[in-house]
């Protein structure tokens, strides 16, 4: 048998505040309107739920019956109501979010130990890839990419400036095989490429000139699918590799690296985070944001 859960709901009401009115005054209702679903669900159950008398109700062995099962659940139903309800409005709860790994390592790494002693009570789930999230279809709450262009219903927000491309390679490798002075003298050398995870496409080489950007179709012996990898193939002298200049910051001051053709690339968009709308006005993902921005400043 199904009930109306308006029925339930009074029913429970006044076995909980003992009698009509006071069960109407806390489900904001009229008596009347108290009386007239309390006489239903009893005609319908073909039972008397309560025993009246002038100045209380008390339950019937029936009425007692139903409250085992219906009070627990009513009890779950206003849990979950005020949980929904408080979701995302305090500095508590959980973030999913993707991210490429490179922006990890860089970038989000660096703030992650002062966000959780801060907010401990905020929990955050990272899904690393350089996949272009469907933050929606995968439960997610936000992602990290390069630029803004996203679908019309998500809200992207900068996290860094652009950022800048390089050129890199050994000084081994440079002595051994010169250093290339224009783009397109990288097709006379040994460079490593690499592959997304995700599409499978290799990442293209773009150069600036005068005359717009364009792609230099470069080959080499290696492919490889991980930043940190291909800067060890780099720093072991096996060729050159086109790269985030953040991504390589220590090894060119260092000098185990040089950097090539600086003055023909092209600096690509920031990072950004972005989320569904709705999510704009969500306490820990706003928190989040506010956290990161120092750290992703600083390169």
């Amino acid at each position: 048998m199904r009930l109306p859960l308006a029925m339930l709901e009074v029913f429970a009401a006044i076995a909980k505040h003992g009698s009509l009115r006071a069960a109407a005054y806390a489900l904001g209702i009229k008596p009347s309107t108290v009386s007239h679903q309390l006489k239903a669900l009893e005609r319908q159950l073909d039972t008397v739920l309560f025993i009246r008398t002038t100045r209380s109700v008390s339950l019937t062995e029936a009425g007692r019956a139903l409250m085992r099962g219906a009070g627990p659940a009513f009890d779950q139903l206003e849990e979950a109501v005020e949980s929904a309800r408080t979701t995302g409005q305090a500095a508590r709860g959980s973030l999913k979010l993707a991210m490429p790994d490179f922006v990890y390592q860089l970038y989000f790494g660096r703030a992650l130990r002062s966000f959780s002693e801060t907010y401990p009570d905020i929990v955050l789930e990272l899904s690393l890839t350089e996949a272009l999230s469907d933050i929606l279809e995968e439960g997610l709450h936000a992602g990290f990419r390069i630029g803004d262009r996203i679908s019309q219903d998500m809200v992207a927000v900068r996290l860094t400036p652009p950022l800048e491309l390089a050129v890199i390679a050994s000084p081994a490798y440079v002595e051994a095989h010169g250093a290339p002075e224009t783009p397109r003298d990288l097709l006379a050398h040994n460079c490593i490429r690499y592959r997304y995870q995700s599409s499978g496409h290799i990442a293209p080489w773009t150069f600036r000139s005068v005359d717009g950007a364009f792609d230099v179709e470069v080959a080499g012996s290696l492919v490889v699918n991980t930043l940190p990898a291909s800067i060890d193939m780099a720093r072991r002298g096996l060729g050159l590799v086109y790269i985030f200049r953040d991504c390589c910051a220590a090894e060119l001051a260092e000098g185990c690296l040089v950097d090539l053709l600086s003055g023909d690339l092209p600096q690509t968009p920031g990072i950004f985070i972005y989320f569904p709308r709705e999510y704009r006005n969500m306490v820990p993902l706003r928190i989040l944001i506010d956290h990161l921005r120092p750290a992703f400043a600083v390169s």
